[in-house]
């Protein structure tokens, strides 16, 4: 199985460090706004998005926190710091060692997906690949990419993609055969609409989304077996066996 990982608010705590630098900077901010997981969760697009298929009700932003010159400050304050990609926490502990592990024991291929922008020092594959190891993930697959995240996906012949960005989501929806799966921390009422009905899987944490592929996987004698018992666990309508 060909598995896509974004880095980001699935694996990577990039929130927190963009948090703490946000009050550093601008002390008048209201702490509490920041509280959302969400907040500096993953990086900005670097540049901007293409026409996308996907209506704009379905990809309605959040309601910013912060003014577009504090983001500006924020980032070019992290981009500043020598080799920042690896400076950050996991999110959940043991989770990249756990990936690792499963990987090695049911063969999966992993890539690590992720649109990071500059920081000073070694390359932004570079940084991603010794964070990943020196979280437990030795010899990591990272690509930094750009565009849309569905054409990326078929274009790699992915399976699934681990996201936490519904945009992303959707584009792996519609441009590409792989199952998309939303990684959400937020509340069950927060979850887009549109998540379910255009077939995203959505999971609360990467440990669910790992026992999910496990379970999945475990039940599955072809890889057709595997995409359907993975969108029964996902709560997700199957699709009819194709007759020959």
């Amino acid at each position: 199985m060909r598995i896509g990982c974004d880095l980001d608010g699935v694996l990577a705590n990039l929130h927190r460090a963009f948090t703490s630098a946000a009050v550093q900077l601008f002390p008048e901010l209201d702490a509490a706004s920041l509280a959302s997981a969400d907040v500096g969760a993953s990086p900005p697009d670097a540049e901007p998005a293409e026409e996308s298929e996907v209506p704009a009700a379905e990809t309605e932003p959040r309601r910013p926190v912060l003014t577009r010159r504090q983001l500006d400050a924020v980032w070019k304050h992290l981009a500043s710091i020598t080799d920042f990609w690896e400076t950050l926490d996991e999110i959940e502990t043991g989770a990249i060692a756990r990936l690792a592990a499963l990987a090695e024991a049911h063969r999966w291929e992993v890539i690590f997906l992720t649109s990071r922008p500059y920081a000073q020092g070694r390359t932004l594959q570079r940084q991603s690949q010794r964070w990943l190891d020196r979280l437990g993930f030795p010899m990591p697959s990272v690509y930094v990419v750009q565009g849309s995240r569905g054409r990326i996906a078929d274009a790699l012949g992915l399976e699934v993609v681990i996201d936490d960005r519904p945009e992303n989501c959707l584009d792996v929806v519609l441009e590409s055969q792989a199952r998309a799966i939303l990684v959400w921390r937020g509340t069950v009422a927060s979850i887009p609409a549109s998540a379910k009905r255009l077939g995203i899987g959505v999971v609360p944490s990467v440990a669910a989304c790992l026992d999910l592929l496990v379970e999945a996987q475990r039940s599955a004698d072809t890889p057709l077996d595997f995409m359907q018992r993975l969108r029964k666990l996902l709560g997700l309508q199957t699709r009819p066996a194709t007759k020959s």
